[in-house]
């Protein structure tokens, strides 16, 4: 079925348009659920909130933009709205040093490096997955949180200096391990 039938039989709320639209883009709203989630259970939960608000709204969808954009804004948009509930942002003052990471510091896989992304704190995990990933400008990403774009810069800095250190560390945990097994 095409997408515009398939939409048009969603607002007609058929059970069957449903199921094949969720199944066309859950494993998408998943891996993007998962770059604002901590864990697979949360990023689960905001995998199932965001279809709910997609059936529930997808009359308003009105065809401009492609109808992907609109679904992972929506995904986004419960992620950052989960958070709200349950966190106050917080400004964080740095002298904002370099924070780059070489390419050669990186030997990892996409799934260890989304894990390191998990492990961040709420705040700064929400503020480097809009700038990093999603390329959302810090007056985007200050509008959508609520808070300064001075603060946005601040919480991506301070997420890129963690994530540099669990790099440095993973990096020195596996060249030692690597030496101590002969590698």
């Amino acid at each position: 079925m095409n997408l515009e039938s398939l939409i048009k039989d969603c607002i007609r709320q058929k059970s069957k348009a449903q199921e094949e639209l969720y199944n066309r883009y859950k494993d998408i709203l998943f891996v993007l659920s998962l770059k604002y989630c901590s864990n697979e259970a949360e990023a689960e939960d905001n995998l199932h909130n965001a279809f709910i608000e997609i059936f529930t709204n997808i009359k308003k969808y009105n065809g401009s933009g492609s109808f992907e954009g609109w679904i992972k804004r929506i995904t986004i948009n419960k992620a950052i709205d989960s958070y709200k509930k349950s966190y106050q942002m917080v400004p964080i003052k740095d002298d904002f040093q370099d924070t780059l990471i070489e390419e050669k510091e990186i030997d990892f896989s996409l799934d260890t490096i989304l894990s390191l992304i998990q492990e961040l704190p709420t705040q700064y995990r929400l503020v480097f997955s809009l700038y990093e990933l999603d390329d959302y400008s810090h007056k985007e990403i200050a509008q959508m949180l609520e808070i300064s774009e001075n603060t946005s810069k601040s919480n991506l800095h301070r997420a890129k200096t963690i994530l540099k250190e669990k790099i440095k560390q993973k990096n020195s945990f596996q060249n030692n391990y690597n030496i101590s097994n002969g590698e």
